[in-house]
């Protein structure tokens, strides 16, 4: 898809508080709704707007602590990961997980849980039971320092 300046703007705006009106947008990005309107629904249905959502407050929800954990697995076979993936799809802690490379860990998950008794609860009594697992490596967040939703649009300019 190609893009122009208004759509990049659009974009950005919607970045930043995806919960304005049409007329809200149109009006910070210089459009009529109408044309406004067009321009979001074609973004959304060419898959560049993949979803909208809200994001919460950890620490007022009680959710004081993150760790990230990388796992190591047994045998790097296609069956193995996808028992992983498809075991952690299902717990709600987990609010990240990656497949790396060029370290000893094969993931690289971002946990969320309310203290250190909750984690030692995940850890002990879900993600080291999911077959494969052989190690798993602990860090924990002590302040967050930069922490954006949002993706850089310069390139596309």
């Amino acid at each position: 898809m190609k893009f122009d300046k208004m759509d990049l703007s659009i974009l950005h705006e919607l970045q930043q508080d995806s919960s304005l009106t049409n007329q809200d947008l149109a009006d910070r990005v210089g459009l009529s709704a109408s044309p406004c309107l067009r321009r979001v629904k074609a973004l959304e249905e060419s898959g560049i707007i993949d979803r909208k959502v809200t994001l919460l407050n950890q620490k007022k929800l009680g959710l004081k602590l993150t760790a990230f954990i990388q796992i190591s697995m047994d045998r790097h076979i296609p069956d193995r990961f996808e028992v992983f993936e498809e075991s952690l799809a299902s717990f709600p802690e987990v609010t990240s997980c990656n497949l790396v490379t060029g370290q000893s860990a094969d993931y690289l998950l971002e946990v969320v849980v309310e203290d250190m008794e909750r984690y030692h609860e995940f850890l002990l009594g879900r993600l080291t039971r999911i077959p494969g697992v052989t190690g798993v490596h602990s860090s924990f967040l002590l302040r967050k320092i930069i922490d954006r939703t949002s993706l850089p649009l310069d390139h596309l300019i």
